[in-house]
């Protein structure tokens, strides 16, 4: 059983919680699933030609590649890949879309993501989705 268990962890990665820190900081990450390995880091690396790319967002689960630190930045561009998602079932052709025609980078809902968590980063914990008070 042991093996078979360590079989699927390399398949679907291991559920993970988020430190207890970045939730108090940011309540919104909790809407979210975060798994640890798995094929899902993989796959998006070798379409990026890297060996694995640091985390990737399916649906409501962001996969983090193994040994990537907990980062407000990095978690808070996966939640926007979340919220895109939601707001259209097309959204995975049309982010596939996107990196043929753009590139990665230049990929508008990367573009999104990026400047979702840059704004979500410099806004007083007053400001922020989610925070009660």
């Amino acid at each position: 059983m042991a093996l078979l268990g360590k079989i699927v962890a390399g398949v679907i990665g291991v559920p993970v919680r988020i430190p207890e820190p970045l939730v108090r900081q940011y309540p919104m990450l909790v809407t979210v699933r975060f798994r640890r390995g798995g094929l899902p880091p993989r796959i998006g690396g070798w379409l990026l030609l890297r060996d694995t790319a640091a985390a990737i967002t399916l649906w409501n689960t962001v996969w983090l590649a193994p040994g990537v630190p907990w980062s407000a930045e990095l978690l808070l561009h996966e939640l926007r890949h979340v919220h895109q998602f939601q707001a259209s079932p097309g959204f995975p052709i049309r982010y596939l879309w996107e990196s043929v025609r753009r590139g990665y980078s230049r990929n508008r809902f990367e573009v999104d993501a990026r400047r979702y968590a840059a704004s979500v980063l410099r806004a007083p914990d007053s400001e922020l989705p989610g925070k009660d008070f």
